[in-house]
């Protein structure tokens, strides 16, 4: 459904239950898609079935056993990221070492997913990041010097929670506040993507109609 309407970016994560091996699924029963999708996950946070909730875990041993089941899952990584960053595990040796033996997989593109500044700032001067992930929306502006940071390091971003958890959309006119809220973000000038999850197929259309909408 995703693909036929155009999205070629899925961000993934082991924290996010069953969504790596329901995506590799789906991935390997399409193997001629797969050049034209680009496959983003993570490492740093994981899911915990039996209780339904994530531990978070930086540790070089957890990464590497978490980059070896997510290499299972989906065959193959385009970024791989830093869940729950922060300027304490970023550059820690841990981080690092797994990143050296995420190269040695095949994986070429690191990225951090990180909810303050200094922890951007830490990734984008690194050299070690290509890519940062961070929240921000007309509610939550928290993170806006990071698109300069960004631009000074050549960094590329990822943009999440632009709807602010659906809080932009709670009654207003669904597909103008959706479309606003994109607007938003796309009056930044950055390279990269703006993530959006979805519930159901409608909710994905709608986002996808909204973005299509906005600004070029």
């Amino acid at each position: 459904m995703a693909v036929d309407q155009g999205i070629k970016f899925f961000d993934t994560a082991p924290a996010y239950a069953s969504s790596e091996s329901l995506l590799g699924a789906f991935l390997a029963s399409s193997p001629e898609l797969r050049h034209q999708l680009t496959i983003a996950t993570k490492m740093g946070e994981f899911w915990e079935a039996s209780s339904a909730t994530t531990s978070i875990d930086h540790s070089y041993e957890k990464l590497v056993g978490s980059i070896e089941s997510s290499l299972e899952s989906l065959g193959h990584i385009d970024l791989l990221q830093v869940h729950k960053a922060s300027s304490a595990n970023i550059l820690s040796d841990g981080v690092l070492r797994a990143i050296d033996f995420a190269e040695s997989c095949g994986i070429n593109a690191f990225g951090a997913s990180a909810s303050d500044i200094e922890t951007v700032r830490l990734a984008c001067v690194s050299g070690r990041y290509r890519f940062i992930q961070f929240p921000f929306n007309r509610e939550d502006t928290s993170l806006q010097p990071a698109f300069e940071l960004a631009r000074e390091h050549s960094i590329g971003i990822l943009v999440n929670r632009p709807l602010a958890m659906g809080k932009l959309v709670e009654d207003r006119d669904k597909a103008s506040a959706i479309r606003a809220g994109y607007d938003f973000i796309l009056n930044q000038e950055f390279d990269g993507w703006i993530l959006t999850g979805t519930s159901s197929k409608e909710h994905l259309v709608e986002n996808i109609s909204a973005f299509r909408t906005a600004l070029p």
